[in-house]
């Protein structure tokens, strides 16, 4: 009776926060997501003023910055940053392109998957690094050579995505849409792709970390410019400082182009799901 009368007495509007309605807030979401980068910071600045690593091996937070600030009063820093980034944009857009045109050509033609699947799933296991000298040979060491292996890296998780979710549509589906005189492109285009629309940016966003991944190889092919040479570079000159500030530049523009992506993925998914 008296546990009744307590639960009575509870006003019926009012109900307890719960994570999902917190997780819904956007500036909460942001918050929540910057307590691990404070705290690894945190951890960084406390662990180099203890002296627990001497700066060659971990500088100091305060150390990167003025690293940072040295190659922005060079002009060198945003220049970095913007090859690069135009090296990964321009591959990942190419490679993105050829691997949803071959991933649906692979995922709907039985023929297309016999005679392409098992080479393209080879050549899907070379390492990044192998693709070097032979892209040198062929391109010698200009910007085609560097995206091209890019685009490489960015080809193979859309085009495995793209052709294992177009096998598994459903043909209830496809069925009904050729019931209404759709077929050939006009069938993929309004049916099939739109159908895959959140495997599709599944694959996109794993192709567009690898592209960030394959950007520090393809910056080997003897650059002068790009985050990823001045990675090689800082570890050549012992300069720790820039290649933490290198590191710490890839994992931003990677994140931010990733959220990019994500925005662009809701988008698709209202759009066509």
């Amino acid at each position: 009776m008296t546990a009744g009368a307590g639960a009575a007495t509870k006003s019926p509007g009012r109900t307890a926060p719960s994570g999902k309605g917190l997780l819904s807030n956007g500036w909460a979401k942001l918050g929540l997501g910057l307590i691990l980068p404070v705290l690894i910071l945190l951890a960084w600045h406390l662990s180099t003023a203890a002296g627990i690593f001497s700066p060659v091996q971990l500088p100091a937070p305060r150390t990167v910055l003025e690293a940072a600030g040295e190659l922005i009063s060079r002009s060198e820093l945003f220049s970095h940053v913007a090859i690069s980034t135009q090296r990964v944009l321009l591959g990942f857009v190419v490679g993105a392109a050829l691997g949803i045109s071959l991933g649906a050509l692979v995922g709907l033609s039985k023929i297309a998957e016999v005679v392409l699947g098992p080479t393209i799933g080879a050549l899907r296991a070379v390492p990044s690094l192998a693709w070097v000298p032979l892209l040198i040979l062929w391109m010698k060491i200009g910007e085609d050579s560097k995206v091209t292996l890019i685009v490489i890296g960015a080809f193979f998780p859309v085009f495995t995505t793209v052709s294992l979710a177009l096998r598994h549509v459903d043909k209830n589906l496809v069925e009904a849409a050729r019931a209404f005189g759709l077929k050939g492109v006009k069938l993929l285009t309004t049916v099939q792709l739109p159908a895959v629309v959140p495997a599709i940016f599944s694959g996109l966003r794993l192709a567009l970390a690898q592209a960030w991944l394959f950007l520090v190889a393809a910056e080997l092919i003897a650059s002068s410019m790009g985050l990823g040479f001045l990675l090689t570079d800082s570890q050549s000159n012992g300069r720790t400082d820039r290649l933490l500030l290198a590191i710490i530049l890839l994992a931003i523009l990677g994140k931010i182009t990733d959220a990019l992506l994500g925005l662009a993925e809701k988008w698709a998914v209202r759009r066509w799901s």
